[in-house]
C-alpha cells in the first residue's frame, strides 16, 4: 500500500559546497563541503532509496516496478514509462559554480540517449553580496561566444542578478547560467545529469588540474536570445497556492501558510512533490496515513492518492511540484 514517502538524502562533497544543508535539514554531525543533497533521484547510481514506513529501504526503481502509474500517474507512466521524471535538490554554493548550459530534450537524445534539463531555482538564502547569473545582457553569435571564452571576457557577456531570499530564476534548457557563492537553493529539474561546463574561472580541481570544459558541445546548446527580463516576478501570498512555474516539464507552486489546508488531488493525475523550506507540518492522506514534515524535507505523494490535508504547527512555506499537462 502507498502512502507519503520520504527518501534518504544522497549528499554531494563537492570542491564548492558550504557547511548550510546539514543545518538546514537538521542531520547531524555537521558536514562541510556539501555542495548538494539530492532529494529525490531517478539518475543512474543516484537512485533515491524509501526512508520511511513499510517500503523502507525500497529504491524508487522498486516502487516504479511495483505500483507503476499509481506512483506516477498514468499521464505521467504513458509519457516517461518507468523513468521519474523529476530531480529535487538542495544547492549550496559556498565558492561560485561554473557557467554552465543544459541540452534540450532534442538534443540530448541525439547525443546522449536522455531527457535535457528544464529547471527553475527557488533561492533559500542568500548572503547580502550573493549573486547568479541567468541568460545574457549582449548579444552573442557562436563564433563570438567561443572567442568570449577563449579571451576570458564571457562573464562580461552574462546577465548578473542580485539574489535575495525567495527569488525565483525558471532555466529552460539553452539558457546560460552560474550560482554565485552565497547562494542556498532549491532546485526542481528534469531528470537529467547532462550539464555542459562552459567557463570555470581558470580553477583547479582537487589534483590541480583545469576542470574540463564543454564549450564546442555548448555551442549548439544555447539560446542566444537576449529576455528583457530573466527573474520570474510574483508577489507572495499568504495562506494561498500560488503559481510560480507552469512549464511542460512540471509545475511549480508556493504554499505560504500559517492555516490549515486540503488539497484535492483527484483530477491531477500526477505524483506530488512536497519540499519544506520553512516551519513544520503534518500531512495526512485521505487513507489517515500522517506525516510530520520539518524544514529541510521532502515529500513524495502518490498520483492514487485522492487528497491531502496539511496542519501547520508552526508558520510553513512549501514548494509544491507535479506534472501537469504537455
Amino acid at each position: 500500500m502507498l502512502y507519503p514517502l520520504t527518501f534518504s538524502s544522497i549528499l554531494k562533497p563537492i570542491l564548492w559546497g558550504g557547511n548550510k544543508i546539514c543545518s538546514f535539514k537538521e542531520i547531524t554531525p555537521i558536514q562541510d563541503g556539501i555542495g548538494e543533497s539530492w532529494e529525490v533521484s531517478h539518475v543512474k547510481n543516484n537512485v533515491s532509496i524509501v526512508a520511511n514506513g513499510s517500503l523502507k529501504g525500497k529504491s524508487l526503481d522498486d516502487l516504479i516496478e511495483a505500483y507503476g502509474s499509481d506512483l506516477l500517474g498514468k499521464k505521467v507512466y504513458k509519457r516517461f514509462g518507468k523513468s521519474f521524471p523529476l530531480l529535487i535538490k538542495f544547492i549550496d554554493a559556498k565558492d561560485a559554480l561554473s557557467i554552465q548550459v543544459h541540452p534540450d530534450d532534442e538534443l540530448a537524445k541525439a547525443r546522449h540517449n536522455s531527457f535535457g534539463k528544464t529547471e527553475m531555482w527557488y533561492v533559500i538564502d542568500a548572503t547580502p553580496d550573493a549573486f547568479l547569473y541567468s541568460g545574457f545582457a549582449k548579444q552573442l553569435t557562436p563564433e563570438k561566444y567561443i572567442r568570449s571564452v577563449e579571451d576570458n571576457s564571457f562573464t562580461d557577456m552574462l546577465a548578473k542578478h542580485e539574489v535575495h531570499s525567495g527569488d525565483v530564476f525558471f532555466l529552460p534548457a539553452g539558457r546560460v547560467h552560474a550560482i554565485g557563492a552565497g547562494c542556498f537553493i532549491a532546485e526542481i529539474q528534469q531528470t537529467s545529469d547532462i550539464t555542459y561546463r562552459i567557463y570555470d574561472f581558470n580553477r583547479k580541481d582537487a589534483q590541480g588540474n583545469p576542470r574540463e570544459l564543454h564549450t564546442e558541445l555548448a555551442k549548439d546548446a544555447i539560446n542566444y536570445r537576449i529576455y528583457p527580463d530573466y527573474k520570474l516576478k510574483y508577489a507572495p501570498e499568504q495562506n494561498m497556492v500560488q503559481t510560480l512555474v507552469d512549464c511542460p516539464y512540471f509545475t511549480t507552486n508556493l504554499i505560504d501558510t500559517e492555516e490549515g489546508k486540503t488539497i484535492n488531488l483527484k483530477e491531477r493525475d500526477s505524483f506530488s512533490i512536497y519540499i519544506c523550506m520553512q516551519g513544520k507540518l503534518s500531512l495526512t492522506d485521505d487513507l489517515e496515513n500522517t506525516i510530520e514534515i520539518h524544514q529541510g524535507q521532502t515529500i513524495l505523494v502518490p498520483a492514487i492518492t485522492k487528497s491531502i490535508s496539511l496542519k501547520p504547527i508552526t508558520k510553513c512555506k512549501l514548494l509544491e511540484t507535479y506534472i501537469g499537462s504537455e
